[in-house]
């Protein structure tokens, strides 16, 4: 996402009066919260599609974690190293889709919840698999993404 420029931040004047910042800056939550919420809904019916029995591993967010990390980067290279993207394609789909779609509050809060419930093993587990699945998946795919790019180059 683009930072907003130095001057937005700068103190203002009592009584003077406000800067265009948030009309530049408009765009960019917008486009966040429509993708926070296309996001957000697709992860809510990967829960109801599989739901978690109690003290049961909870793989729908696991798998939801693991997936928006790989996605992320695939997206990250494509934006970077492909496709000069128009500068609200990274918040819409970065910080928007995936935002919204990944939700490690979650994992923390299933992770809670198994602990509080005497499933400390499986909180455990939980607690570590989502941590190395996921660091996995955006690494693997960021290097698949490069090495396609590269074959594709030739």
């Amino acid at each position: 996402m683009t930072a907003p420029e130095t001057e937005s931040l700068r103190l203002r004047a009592p009584g003077a009066r406000p800067r265009r910042a948030w009309r530049a800056q408009a765009p960019v939550v917008a486009v966040v919260a429509l993708g926070g919420a296309l996001g957000a809904t697709a992860r809510y019916a990967a829960s109801l599609w599989w739901p978690t029995p109690p003290g049961g591993f909870p793989w729908a967010t696991f798998w939801t974690n693991v997936l928006g990390c790989a996605v992320i980067g695939v997206f990250m290279v494509v934006v970077t190293d492909v496709w000069a993207a128009h500068r609200l394609v990274r918040p819409f789909f970065g910080t928007g889709v995936l935002g919204g779609f990944t939700t490690f509050s979650t994992y923390a809060v299933d992770i809670q919840k198994l602990v509080d419930s005497g499933h400390a093993r499986t909180g455990l587990a939980y607690l570590a698999a989502t941590l190395c699945a996921a660091l996995a998946a955006v690494w693997l795919a960021v290097t698949a993404a490069r090495r396609v790019l590269k074959w594709r180059q030739r």
